[in-house]
C-alpha cells in the first residue's frame, strides 16, 4: 500500500476502521484523518444502513477522493463501501478482512474470510480474555 500512491487524507469508517486507520496513518505519515460514521449492525444482526456522520462531498474531479485512503476493519456485504463510494468514488478503499460478497467494493484487503464467518476484533469483543465492559454499560448497571 505504501508504494502505490501518496495519499493525503485518511477516512476512517467509524467505529471499526478507527484503530486500523490510526496505525496506517502513523506508518504512512499521514496527519489528516477524518471519519465517516456508518453502521449496519446491531450486535451481530445486520439491519438498515445508518449514516450518523458524513464527510463533505468533494467538489471537483480531482477531489472525488483520489487522494483519500478509506480504511475499515471489514467489508461484509459491501453496503457500507458502496455508500461511501457514492460520495468519494475515486478513493482507495482498504480493509483488514473481506468477505466474498463485499470483495468487489474494496481495492485491497489483508485477509479473505468466508461469508458466514463472524470476525471478533479485540477492540470490540466481549469474548476476548479480560474484556472490560464499556464505561457506559457499567454506569447503566449501577443506575439500575
Amino acid at each position: 500500500m505504501a508504494t502505490k500512491k501518496k495519499w493525503k487524507k485518511i477516512i476512517a469508517v467509524s467505529r471499526g476502521g478507527l484503530i486500523p486507520a490510526t496505525i496506517i496513518a502513523r506508518e504512512l505519515d499521514i496527519h489528516y484523518i477524518d471519519t465517516i460514521c456508518v453502521s449496519s449492525y446491531i450486535g451481530q444482526r445486520q439491519g438498515e444502513l445508518l449514516i450518523s456522520k458524513k464527510i463533505a462531498k468533494p467538489r471537483t474531479g480531482r477531489e472525488c477522493g483520489e487522494e483519500y485512503l478509506v480504511i475499515d476493519d471489514l467489508v461484509d456485504t459491501g453496503i457500507t463501501g458502496r455508500s461511501i463510494r457514492g460520495v468519494i468514488p475515486r478513493a482507495y478503499f482498504a480493509t483488514v478482512y473481506a468477505k466474498p460478497d463485499g470483495e468487489p467494493v474494496v481495492d485491497t484487503f489483508i485477509t479473505r474470510v468466508s461469508q458466514d464467518t463472524w470476525v471478533l476484533f479485540p477492540w470490540d469483543s466481549e469474548v476476548v480474555p479480560n474484556f472490560v465492559e464499556p464505561i457506559v454499560d457499567h454506569t447503566n448497571k449501577i443506575k439500575e
